[in-house]
């Protein structure tokens, strides 16, 4: 397993090992690494000649200095992780000056709306922190294909609109959630949750899914009410958003289309923890 911090020596290495028939997949994350993302790598094995993997904690799409604070960092298991997965890997753990020359600023994107929904909405910013951490790292990397999980839904059509907009040469693969055997969204945050807020955490998952029945024979606005006085009742829960929106303009619907795919965001905070989900409601 080879691991680089600069992006030079892995310009570099990648120069000497690609060709023009060469496949190469990548797997962008943040490590603190889960089932979730080794599933990712996993795919990208399977589906190419030669997989990276970085692992960026990137400074730029946190609007909450603490949260970046505390956000997990865990290289060294990381790496122990992958391995049991293959050490064929090419791992990049760059710092921030390798990423910003010293200048840790975002650019200015326009995702044509999608950016202003949910995450977007509450995290302002937060897109094009996203926005310019992935055009650096395709323009390091080169991939062919790159892997992203749709717990993070928004930002995987996001990804999607960054490489059609700027004519990036990637193929973009949303891969399925990984959970926990209490139906938990795998994340990395998970690692700041206790044992018993793990656990309670349940409650998420459980709340999409019976919302996800209600949609059949209830209205879109009896469907949040019942979502929002549920949290109501929940001491360590904090209901920041719920929304059942368009899949592909991720705008909330006002009325349901049979046409139509719809699926359901959440954003909750379980003490000062913010975790998401979502889930498909055709």
């Amino acid at each position: 397993m080879v691991i680089f911090e600069r992006q030079s020596d892995l310009k570099s290495h990648l120069e000497s090992i690609v060709t023009a028939k060469t496949t190469v997949g990548f797997v962008p994350t943040m490590g603190a690494l889960h089932a979730g993302h080794l599933s990712l790598i996993e795919q990208s094995l399977t589906d190419n000649d030669i997989t990276v993997m970085s692992i960026f904690v990137n400074p730029t799409q946190f609007n909450n200095p603490d949260d970046l604070k505390k956000y997990p960092r865990t290289l060294e298991k990381d790496v122990e992780k992958i391995k049991t997965v293959s050490d064929a890997v090419i791992i990049y753990a760059p710092t921030v000056d390798d990423i910003y020359n010293g200048k840790t600023e975002s650019e200015s994107f326009n995702f044509d709306g999608l950016e202003n929904q949910m995450e977007g909405r509450h995290r302002p910013g937060h897109f094009d922190g996203v926005g310019t951490i992935v055009k650096r790292l395709f323009e390091i990397v080169k991939p062919t294909n790159s892997y992203f999980g749709e717990k993070d839904f928004q930002q995987l059509q996001i990804v999607k609109k960054l490489v059609s907009k700027y004519q990036i040469p990637v193929r973009i693969i949303g891969r399925p959630i990984f959970r926990e055997p209490n139906g938990l969204a795998m994340s990395s945050r998970n690692e700041r949750l206790t044992p018993e807020e793990k656990q309670k955490a349940a409650v998420i998952f459980s709340t999409l899914q019976h919302a996800k029945k209600m949609f059949g024979t209830k209205s879109v606005n009896e469907v949040a009410k019942y979502v929002d006085k549920l949290f109501q009742k929940q001491k360590d829960f904090k209901l920041e958003y719920f929304e059942i929106a368009d899949e592909s303009t991720l705008l909330p619907i006002i009325r349901k289309s049979k046409n139509k795919k719809y699926r359901a965001f959440i954003a909750v905070f379980v003490n000062d923890i913010r975790l998401i989900d979502t889930i498909s409601f055709n």
